[in-house]
């Protein structure tokens, strides 16, 4: 009887982590994102053809996911943006996977103009 009973709350454990673990970004409004202004010290590939963001004074990475397939070049974010500041827009969200100091771009800004948004308007 025993044996059943600790199946089933392992498989029910494992389903809740998976979830919790497996849950996509949450697709936010504009208005309810998270905002970080900086200076860009470093840009580059990571993860599955990511752009990576690093902005001085602060220990986070902002990322673009898929950034390289949606078009966007490293070089050309280099000559543009290194030793500029930039906002970045990002939701606030909790996952297993995240430590926390990683953030999904949905928005990035330059002198006024958008240079990435995956908002939709």
């Amino acid at each position: 009887m025993k044996k059943p009973l600790i199946l089933l709350i392992s498989g029910f454990s494992v389903i809740i982590l998976l979830s919790l673990t497996l849950r996509p970004v949450p697709s936010l409004p504009e208005n309810e994102l998270t905002i970080a202004n900086g200076i860009v010290s470093n840009i580059y590939e990571g993860g599955e053809n990511d752009i990576v963001f690093k902005l001085r004074e602060s220990n986070d990475m902002f990322y673009i996911n898929r950034g390289l397939e949606q078009g966007l070049n490293i070089d050309d974010l280099k000559k543009r943006l290194l030793g500029n500041q930039i906002t970045v827009k990002y939701p606030e969200y909790w996952s297993l996977l995240s430590n926390g100091t990683s953030h999904h771009i949905s928005k990035v800004e330059y002198k006024g103009e958008v240079v990435f948004s995956e908002l939709k308007h």
